[in-house]
């Protein structure tokens, strides 16, 4: 999310889970009601935003791997634990906020999901015969937002030094990024999908692929 020291970041669940990866480059096939659901969310959160508490919006994306298609077929929500969990406040302690700066001191900046819901969502997507296969948040026009001393780092669909950070912690093959801004009272979004960044010592300066990413236009004929 933010361009290391700016607006919200990621979540980090306690665990890895394995879902299938498909071996040639990918496209991301994402159901628009689901699309829709994260939205809504994130647009309260949006609201809820100021200089002081730059709140984030993450959700896991459970679906399916078939061949080199991921379908996003749902989202599920949880809870941030990052003020309650240990692993989490040691976590940002000892590694988030020295590689990334203070600004991640900030307990509405970060993203950590409950332990207790990312099972509860691995279950779900077991019980519709889905897989979990990452992740989405958001990421508000900070520099519009935030306290002057930010305003300088402009974010968008693209993932930060920090959101690498995590997605390579994760090792979730797909992680969506939401880009979300109001001008004129009017919301606007942008999103992009990558994967993690190559899985080698030192690979997290390195950039994350970007994956195709399609969403379905369920309010035309279908096709």
């Amino acid at each position: 999310m933010p361009a290391a020291t700016t607006a919200p970041g990621p979540g980090l669940p306690d665990e890895r889970w394995s879902t299938p990866t498909p071996t040639a480059a990918p496209t991301v096939l994402m159901d628009d009601r689901a699309l829709t659901d994260f939205l809504s969310a994130a647009v309260g959160e949006y609201r809820l935003i100021t200089a002081e508490a730059p709140l984030p919006c993450f959700a896991l994306l459970l679906g399916s791997a078939e061949g080199t298609t991921y379908l996003v077929r749902r989202i599920a929500f949880g809870r941030n634990a990052r003020t309650r969990d240990p692993a989490a406040r040691r976590e940002f302690r000892e590694t988030i906020v020295p590689r990334f700066g203070p600004a991640y001191e900030n307990e509405s900046r970060g993203w950590w999901m409950d332990s207790r819901d990312v099972l509860t969502a691995s279950r779900e997507a077991d019980a519709l015969e889905m897989d979990l296969l990452g992740s989405i948040h958001m990421h508000p026009d900070w520099h519009r937002l935030g306290p002057p001393s930010e305003r300088g780092h402009t974010l968008s669909e693209r993932p930060t030094p920090m959101d690498r950070h995590l997605f390579g912690r994760t090792g979730w093959p797909l992680n969506i990024i939401c880009y979300l801004e109001r001008r004129g009272g009017v919301f606007y979004h942008a999103l992009a999908a990558w994967s993690p960044p190559p899985a080698r010592e030192g690979a997290e300066a390195a950039e994350c692929p970007q994956v195709p990413l399609r969403v379905r236009t369920s309010s035309l004929a279908e096709a």
